[in-house]
Parts: C-alpha cells; sequence; structure tokens
C-alpha cells in the first residue's frame, strides 16, 4: 500500500476510534439529535481530534460529507485575513443537498492571533444558521473566553499503551508485517500516546523491512533505547564523568541525535532513577535550564556536558 497509512486507516466512524470513549459517547448523543453545537476539541496531538470531526461529517452527510466541510489548518493561514475572506465566504454560503448546516474544522486554532480569533467568534454568531465550527486546539487556554463560551468543549486525553498497541497490531496485520514485541514496545515509547506518529513510525520502519524489529524502530525515529539514556545518566550520578560523556558523544555524534532528544529523553528517564524526589527536583530544574538556554541558541555539546557535571555534583552528595 502506496498511501499513507495515517489515511489508509484512519477510523471512518465514531465507533471504530480507539480510546476517548467519553468524547465519543458525547458526540453520538448529539449526531442523534442531528443537532451539533459549536465546538471545541483540546488534547495532545495525535489523538484523535480530526478524526472526530471528520467522523462525525461522515456520519452527519453520508456520501456528500466533503461538499459540507471546509478544513483549514489556522497554524498556516492564522491572521484576520483569512476569517475576514475564506472562513467568511465559506460560512455564509448555503449548505449542500439539504443539510440543516455545514462544518467548518479549523485545525490548530489556538495559533490564530487574538484579532483573528474575535473577528471567528463574530463569524460564529452571524452565520450560526448556516454554520458549525469545530475548533481543533492543543492549548484550550489560548482560546479567548468569548470563543470557548460558545462552544461545548471536548477533552481528547493521551491515547494508553494499549490503545497504540492495538491500532498497530491490527495494521501489522493488514500489511502482512512482523512486528517483533520488543519494536512494538519502543514505537510506544517513541510515540508518547501519539497515535499519528505511531502510525508513521511503523511505516518508516516497514519501508526498510517486513520485519520490524526494535533496531529498525531506534534508527528510523533516530532516538536512543531508554536504557542507553538511562545508564548515562547514572554513570554521571556515580562519579563517572568521562564515560557518561563518552556515552553522550556517541549519541550525539555517531548517532546523530539531536540535543532537544536527549534532553527529552533524560526527562523521562530521571523519574525512573532510584535517587530520593527531593534530588529527582533538582535535576529536573537544572534539565530545565539547560532545555531553554538550547532554545536560545546555546551549544548543544557545552549545555548537555555542564548538564552532566551538575549529575556528577548531585551524585557526590549521595555517597
Amino acid at each position: 500500500m502506496l498511501d499513507l497509512w495515517v489515511e489508509a486507516y484512519r477510523p471512518k466512524t465514531l465507533k471504530e476510534m480507539v480510546g476517548q470513549e467519553e468524547v465519543v459517547r458525547r458526540l453520538e448523543g448529539f449526531l442523534q439529535k442531528k443537532s451539533l453545537p459549536n465546538m471545541i476539541f483540546a488534547g495532545p496531538p495525535g489523538v484523535g481530534k480530526t478524526t472526530a470531526a471528520l467522523c462525525l461529517a461522515r456520519e452527519l452527510y453520508g456520501d456528500g460529507w466533503r461538499d459540507n466541510l471546509l478544513e483549514l489548518n489556522a497554524s498556516d493561514e492564522r491572521k484576520i485575513e483569512t476569517i475576514r475572506t475564506k472562513v467568511k465566504e465559506y460560512a455564509r454560503s448555503r449548505p449542500v443537498g439539504g443539510a440543516p448546516y455545514k462544518l467548518l474544522l479549523l485545525d490548530e486554532a489556538d495559533a490564530l492571533t487574538n484579532d483573528a480569533q474575535h473577528a471567528l467568534r463574530r463569524m460564529m454568531e452571524m452565520y450560526a444558521s448556516t454554520c458549525r465550527f469545530i475548533l481543533d486546539c492543543n492549548y484550550l487556554s489560548r482560546i479567548i473566553e468569548p470563543i470557548q463560551s460558545r462552544c461545548a468543549v471536548f477533552r481528547f486525553s493521551r491515547l494508553t499503551d494499549g490503545d497504540i498497541k492495538e491500532m498497530l497490531q491490527r495494521i501489522a496485520k493488514a500489511e502482512k508485517l512482523t512486528l517483533q514485541p520488543e519494536a512494538l514496545q519502543a514505537i510506544i515509547y517513541v510515540s508518547e500516546g501519539d497515535m499519528r506518529r505511531a502510525i508513521n513510525i511503523l511505516q518508516a520502519a516497514a519501508s526498510v523491512s517486513p520485519k520490524i524489529t526494535e533496531k529498525s524502530v531506534y534508527e528510523v525515529t533516530s532516538r536512543a533505547r531508554p536504557e542507553e539514556v538511562r545508564e548515562m545518566a547514572k554513570l554521571a550520578l556515580s562519579g563517572k564523568f568521562e564515560e557518561a560523556r563518552n556515552k553522550l558523544y556517541q549519541l550525539l555524534m555517531e548517532r546523530g541525535l539531536a540535543g532537544e532528544d536527549i534532553l527529552d529523553q533524560l526527562h523521562r528517564e530521571i523519574f525512573n532513577l532510584d535517587v530520593p524526589e527531593t534530588v529527582k527536583i533538582n535535576l529536573l530544574e537544572k534539565l530545565g535550564e539547560a532545555d531553554f538556554r538550547l532554545t536560545e541558541g546555546g551549544n548543544e555539546r557545552i549545555q548537555l556536558e555542564a548538564l552532566l557535571a551538575h549529575f556528577v555534583l548531585v551524585g557526590s552528595r549521595l555517597r
């Protein structure tokens, strides 16, 4: 199959969605009444927000769903001109095929400027008879209160490991892949509850070989095994700075990992360290400082070495 698997295996109905049982239950209630409010779908990436909106359109309009749905990515078109032109022109026109109203899906709506959001709020009021708005966002706090108060809010939770596992095994079976248990766990680890990312990783690994191994997963994602990062942290805490530094260089130079990726994995592994809570807090604080300096353009090698040096100092107080 040459298509993107995230599209080929995207659920077509709400009942097919993995996870989000409470959200699905509420949406099905609105569907039964054929009456949808304006809605906000809030939650992390890859948890089914866009899929839920597309499922709603399919179930509401049937075969003609594409004629009554407009999808815009607000992060690409975040200015007020977009609201005044594309959104206004679509929202004011009549629905097709005798539908009661049309749907407008604004993906990443939290990227809209405040001016654009205020203009959108006015559109929602003016064209309530012809259009319903679905705002998809990662951060509900970035949506202005006047819009929130005019919408039903649906909070999408991060998908569980079991949810990711179920979908990946289904795809592997359909694509006739050999998905090793270690590889499955590796994809779950790297994807962090993001179904879209998990499926893309599976497809990338499958493009190399139909036998998906743990090694191939970490190669296509340019991520380190969790035990490698954990070992680096433990070496530093035990006072073996040179060995920890060599491990860092191996990840940076030989494996090609970015400094941000190493910090992200270190963040997760700190919680698995057998050290007092106060020590974890101290390490997390320093990790946050290193992350800030990297975003400000700091040298990643220097920042990561300094962080490892702090691990050594903290470890010396524990011994």
